[in-house]
C-alpha cells in the first residue's frame, strides 16, 4: 500500500474528514492557527502510529513506555512505526549538551580513551608507564616509621553485590578488604546494596618503613599489580590518605599517577570524570557583586546594597557608619564613586595591597573583623534552615564559571589527555563547523588510524548532519537548556539522520522556526534526503519556500476552531494555488499579500545599548529607535537574542523593576528617561499547571465570576466571587478537588483520565451550577470560545474588552477554560500579547517579542502585524527579534547582525530602513528583501 488511508477523523475539531496521504513523500499541513493542523499531525496520525507500536510490546516493557489514548477516528491503514519531531523536547538538564544529546561526545569519549595521550596536569611532561621498582622506590621515600597498608582496587566505583570476588580474596588467603573506605573481615558476611556503587580493595599487607622492607613491599606491589589489573594504592595509615600507582601511567617528577583511562574518566556525569568541585556542572550558584549591587548609582544609604536595602535594622546602618569611618568614605556617596579598594572592601571584606581587613564595631562596643557582604550572606546562607531565606538569598546568586575546571565539567587528570595537541574540552568549546574541519584535518599514526578509524567515521558523520540542518554555529559543549525550539527540533533530526531507519514515518512541527531565508534551503535538502531513504516525511509548516518544495499539500480550513476541522484543499502546490477557497493557495498564486507600507515612521529619540560582548557580541553599540516597530534580524546564531533579550531587557529591568535577573555584559544603556515600561513577551507556557487557563490568565475570569456573584439569586444565597472558582473549596467539585477529570493509575497500561462521575467534568459542585446568567451556568461558559463568548457578553463591557484583544490577536478559537499545558509557544505568545494590550499603555512602553510569527499562517501574520501596528501608533516602542520577512518588510527600522552565527557573527552588518538594508550587498537579509521590494 502506498498510502496512509484515514476514515472518519473527530479528534479536537475535526469534522469527520477522510484523508489519503502518500507515503514516502515530502507532505506538508498547512491552514490558519487552530485549523486542526496538529490535531491531524501530532494527535491522530502519530498518536496511533505510537499506540499500535507500543500494543506489539510485552506487557512487562509496556509499564515503562508512555502509551497514548486512542484517537477519535473509525479507521487508519497504511501507517509506519511513527517518530514525532516537535519543538518541546529538548532536555532541560543541565547535565544535557549538544554533545550529549546528539551522542557525538559519547564518541569522543571513547577516541580519548582509546587513543589520548596522558600528560602531567602539574608540569606538562607525557606520562609513562611505572615498573614495580619505580613504585617501591616511591613508597620508600615517605618518613621512617610511617605505618601503610598495601591495597589492591579490585571494584571501583561500580555497582553490584561482588560476592563471588570477594570469596575468592579469601580463599586466596586474604584476610581483610576495604569495602567504600572501612576496613571488614573477609570471614564475615559482607553486605552490598546492589542498586549502589562501590569500592573495593583487597588488604594484601600492612607495613611499617624502615630500611630492610624493600624486598616484603616490592613483593606486596607485585601482588597488588596483579591482583588489581596494574593499580596498587599505598594507604597513608595515620595521615588517612591514599596514594594512587599505576603500572601504566604516572608522572615521575610531580609523582602523580594516574588511574587507568577509560571513556568514563571524560564523563561530567560519573564521579571518575566529574570536576570534584562543581560535581560536572561547570558552574556554582555564587553571590554576584552585580545582583547584591544592581544599581551603581545609589549611596550606601539610599541602599545600593539591594539585601540590605529593605533592613531599616539600626545594625546595618551602624555597620555601615562604622566601616565609612574606618576607611575614609561617605555613605551619601554614590557606590559607583567609590574608589575600587573601597567597593572591594565592602563586598570581600578585603582591601587591596595586602592591608588587613577592615573591622566594625559591634554592640558590645569590641572591634571584630568585617568579612564583606559577600561573606555576611553566604554565612547566612549557610546556616539557615529556612527555606524562604534560602530563596530570598538566591535572588542575589547567579551561576559562577566552575574556578576549577574553568566550566569543561571536568577533573584536572581528564582535562591532561590530548589528541592531536588538544584536550576533550578544547575540542567541545569548538563551534561544530570548526570541529568537523578539525576531524577532516586529523592525521594520526598507523596504530591509531586502525583503532580510531570507525570511531572518527562516526564524529565526521554526525557533525556533518548538523551542518546540514543549518546547526554549524553552535558548540558541542553548549547546554541543550539554552537552545531555542527550532534548534533543538533539527538538533534531533540531525540525530534522525544519523540513524538511517528506513520505512518510517517522520512527522514535525514547524522545522523551520529560528532558521534565517538562507539556511532553510539545507533545512529542506536535510528533509529531502529523509524521505529518498525511503521514509514518508509529515511537516507541519506556515514556510512559503517548505510549502512550494513539497510533493503534496494538505490545506486545513477554512477558519479557526469550530469553523476550521475540514480539508479546503489538497494536491501537489501547483493545484492548490488554484483552489479559490484556500486562502494558503490566494497567497502562493500572489492574489493575496501583505503589503508593504507606503511610509517608514520617523523617530527622534533611541535607547542604546553601549559595548556589548556577551557571548559572541563584539563589543558593538547599538541604537534602537524609539516609537517606531524595530525588527532585529540576521543568521541564527548572529546574536539577536543574546542582543535583544539577554542584555537589553534584563538591564532594563533590573534598572525599571529592580530584576536580580543578570543581564549580559555591556558598559552602559543610554536614553533610560525615554521608557517607563518594558515588557518580554516570550513563547514561554502561561501556566505550568492544567488549572492555569486564557480566562485565568487573561483576567477574563475575574470580572466573569463577579458578575455571576451579583446575579439575585447568588446575592440570596450568600455567594461571593470566590463560590465559582475551581482552585478553592466552596463552590467546587470536592470529588476532583475542580479538575473535572479524576486519574486512575493504570499499572503497564497509560493513565487513564475519566470524567469525575459526580460533576461530570464541570468542575463545580450542584448548587453553584443551579446559578445562571443568560441561561447560562459558570461551566458552560468556560466551555465557550471566546469568539462565542464575545457574542455572549456584549453588554458587559469589562469582558467584552479583554475578549476583544483575544479575537484581535486571531485566538477567537480557543475556548476560554482550555488548559494551559494544551497551548502551544506561538498561541501562549498570543495570549500574552493580548492582556499587554488590554492593559492602558502608558505610550512610553518598550515591547520585546521572540519570533512571534511561530505557528501563524499568512493570513494570521497581517493580524499580528495590524497589532504590532497598533502599540506603536499609540507611541510605544515594539522590537522584534523575527526571520519572517512578511514582518521584516512592514518594520520601520531593522537591525541586521552577522555576518554569520556563533564566533563569526555578533557584528552589525547593516541597520536602516528596510530600504536601506535591499542595498546593502553583504547582508543576507537584504537579498531577500531586495527580491520582494
Amino acid at each position: 500500500m502506498n498510502k496512509i488511508i484515514i476514515k472518519g477523523c473527530r479528534q479536537h475539531n475535526l469534522k469527520n474528514i477522510d484523508l489519503e496521504i502518500p507515503r514516502d513523500k515530502l507532505v506538508v499541513i498547512t491552514g490558519l492557527s487552530g485549523s486542526g493542523k496538529s490535531s491531524l499531525a501530532f494527535d491522530t496520525i502519530y498518536a496511533e502510529g505510537q499506540r499500535r507500536y507500543v500494543e506489539s510490546l510485552s506487557a512487562y516493557a509496556r509499564q515503562f513506555l508512555g502509551q497514548m489514548d486512542k484517537p477519535d477516528v473509525d479507521s487508519i491503514d497504511g501507517l509506519s512505526p511513527a517518530i514525532a519531531i516537535e519543538q518541546k523536547t529538548t532536555s532541560k538538564n543541565p547535565r544535557s549538551t549538544v554533545g550529549t544529546v546528539t551522542e557525538v561526545y559519547d564518541y569522543l569519549r571513547l577516541l580519548y580513551a582509546r587513543i589520548g595521550k596522558p600528560y602531567c596536569y602539574k608540569c606538562g611532561r607525557e606520562i609513562a608507564a611505572q615498573t614495580v621498582q619505580q613504585i617501591t622506590d616511591a613508597v620508600m621515600a615517605l618518613p621512617n616509621d610511617t605505618r601503610i597498608q598495601v591495597l589492591a582496587p579490585i571494584v571501583r566505583g561500580r555497582k553490584g553485590e561482588y560476592k563471588k570476588e570477594l570469596m575468592a580474596a579469601g580463599a586466596s588467603g586474604y584476610v581483610r578488604a576495604r569495602i567504600d573506605g572501612v576496613i571488614k573481615e573477609l570471614s564475615e558476611p559482607i553486605p552490598m546494596d546492589k542498586k549502589k556503587k562501590h569500592d573495593i580493595e583487597i588488604v594484601i599487607d600492612r607495613l611499617v618503613i624502615k630500611p630492610g622492607v624493600e624486598r616484603r613491599l616490592a613483593e606486596s606491589v607485585e601482588t597488588a599489580l596483579r591482583q588489581a589489573e596494574g593499580l596498587v594504592l599505598i594507604n597513608l595509615v595515620d595521615q588517612k590518605k591514599d596514594q594512587l600507582y599505576s603500572e601504566k601511567l604516572a608522572c615521575l617528577v610531580d609523582n602523580i599517577s594516574y588511574p587507568e583511562i577509560a571513556p568514563n574518566s571524560f564523563s561530567f556525569n560519573s564521579p571518575q570524570g566529574a570536576c570534584p568541585t562543581c560535581d560536572g556542572l561547570g558552574g556554582l550558584l555564587e553571590f554576584d557583586p552585580d545582583l547584591i549591587v544592581p544599581n551603581p548609582n545609589l549611596s550606601l544609604r539610599e541602599g545600593a546594597i539591594k539585601p540590605w536595602a529593605k533592613r531599616t535594622s539600626y545594625q546595618y546602618f551602624q555597620m555601615l557608619d562604622s566601616l565609612a569611618q574606618n576607611c575614609g568614605f561617605n555613605v551619601n556617596t554614590p557606590f559607583k564613586e567609590l574608589k575600587s579598594a573601597q567597593q572591594k572592601m565592602l563586598l570581600f571584606g578585603s582591601m587591596e595591597n595586602g592591608a588587613k581587613s577592615s573591622t566594625v564595631r559591634a554592640k558590645n562596643d569590641v572591634c571584630k573583623p568585617f568579612e564583606g557582604i559577600v561573606g555576611t550572606l553566604k554565612q547566612r546562607y549557610d546556616e539557615t534552615d529556612s527555606f524562604a531565606t534560602q530563596w530570598e538569598l538566591e535572588q542575589y546568586m547567579s551561576y559562577q564559571t566552575c574556578p576549577d575546571c574553568n566550566g569543561s565539567r571536568l577533573r584536572k587528570e581528564s582535562l591532561a589527555i590530548k589528541v592531536a595537541g588538544l584536550t576533550i574540552s578544547e575540542v567541545t568549546r569548538m563551534s561544530i563547523k570548526q570541529a568537523l574541519v578539525f576531524f577532516k584535518e586529523l592525521t594520526l599514526t598507523e596504530k591509531e588510524t586502525a583503532i580510531a578509524q570507525r570511531i572518527l567515521k562516526e564524529i565526521r558523520e554526525r557533525l556533518g548532519f548538523m551542518v546540514h540542518v543549518g546547526l554549524d554555529y553552535l558548540t558541542l559543549d553548549r547546554g541543550s537548556a539554552t537552545l531555542s525550539g527550532g534548534e533543538g527540533q533539527r538538533i534531533r533530526l540531525a540525530t534522525q539522520i544519523g540513524s538511517s531507519l528506513v520505512g518510517v514515518l517522520y512527522i514535525l512541527d514547524e522545522p523551520s522556526i529560528g532558521l534565517h531565508q538562507r539556511d532553510n534551503r539545507r533545512l529542506l535538502d536535510t528533509l529531502f534526503r529523509l524521505r529518498d531513504l525511503g521514509n514518508t516525511v509529515l511537516v507541519v509548516e506556515h514556510d512559503e519556500e517548505t510549502i512550494r518544495s513539497a510533493d503534496h499539500v494538505i490545506d486545513m480550513g477554512p477558519g479557526a476552531g469550530v469553523h476550521g476541522g475540514e480539508i479546503v484543499a489538497q494536491g501537489t502546490p501547483e493545484a492548490i494555488k488554484k483552489v479559490e477557497q484556500s486562502l494558503t493557495g490566494q497567497y502562493l498564486s500572489g492574489k493575496a499579500f501583505i503589503q508593504v507600507p507606503e511610509s517608514r515612521r520617523s523617530f527622534e529619540k533611541s535607547i542604546s545599548v553601549v559595548s556589548a560582548i556577551e557571548n559572541n557580541l563584539r563589543n558593538i553599540t547599538v541604537q534602537f529607535p524609539l516609537g517606531v516597530l524595530t525588527c532585529v534580524t540576521g543568521v541564527s546564531g548572529s546574536g539577536k537574542s543574546t542582543l535583544v533579550v539577554d542584555i537589553l531587557y534584563r538591564a532594563l529591568a533590573q534598572r525599571l523593576y529592580r530584576s536580580t535577573e543578570r543581564a549580559g555584559k555591556h558598559k552602559d544603556i543610554k536614553g533610560l528617561e525615554h521608557i517607563d515600561k518594558v515588557i518580554d513577551i516570550d513563547q514561554s507556557p502561561i501556566g505550568r499547571t492544567p488549572r492555569s487557563n486564557p480566562a485565568t490568565y487573561t483576567g477574563v475570569f475575574g470580572p466573569v465570576r463577579d458578575l455571576f456573584a451579583q446575579l439575585p439569586e447568588s446575592r440570596m444565597r450568600g455567594y461571593k466571587p470566590g463560590r465559582y472558582s475551581f482552585n478553592v473549596k466552596g463552590g467546587r467539585c470536592e470529588a476532583c478537588e475542580g479538575d473535572g477529570l479524576i486519574k486512575i493509575e493504570m499499572h503497564f497500561l497509560p493513565d487513564v483520565y475519566v470524567t469525575c462521575d459526580v460533576c461530570h467534568g464541570t468542575r463545580y459542585n450542584r448548587e453553584t451550577l443551579d446559578i445562571k446568567y443568560k441561561g447560562k451556568n459558570i461551566a458552560e461558559v468556560l466551555a465557550m470560545t471566546v469568539e462565542q463568548a464575545f457574542d455572549f457578553f456584549q453588554n458587559v463591557p469589562p469582558v467584552r474588552s479583554k475578549l476583544q484583544t483575544l479575537l484581535d490577536v486571531g485566538l477567537g478559537y480557543i475556548t476560554l477554560g482550555q488548559s494551559a499545558t494544551t497551548l502551544s509557544g506561538g498561541e501562549s505568545q498570543r495570549v500574552k500579547l493580548s492582556k499587554e494590550l488590554s492593559r492602558r499603555a502608558t505610550g512610553r512602553t518598550l515591547y520585546i517579542l521572540d519570533e512571534p510569527t511561530t505557528g501563524l499562517h499568512f493570513a494570521d501574520t497581517q493580524k499580528l502585524l495590524d497589532m504590532l501596528s497598533q502599540l506603536v501608533d499609540t507611541g510605544n516602542t515594539v522590537v522584534v527579534i523575527e526571520h519572517n520577512l512578511d514582518v521584516i518588510k512592514t518594520a520601520d527600522w531593522i537591525i541586521d547582525l552577522g555576518p554569520e552565527g556563533g564566533d563569526r557573527g555578533g557584528q552589525i552588518v547593516a541597520q536602516g530602513t528596510p530600504e536601506d538594508i535591499a542595498q546593502v550587498k553583504e547582508s543576507y537579509t537584504g537579498q531577500f528583501l531586495k527580491k520582494i521590494l
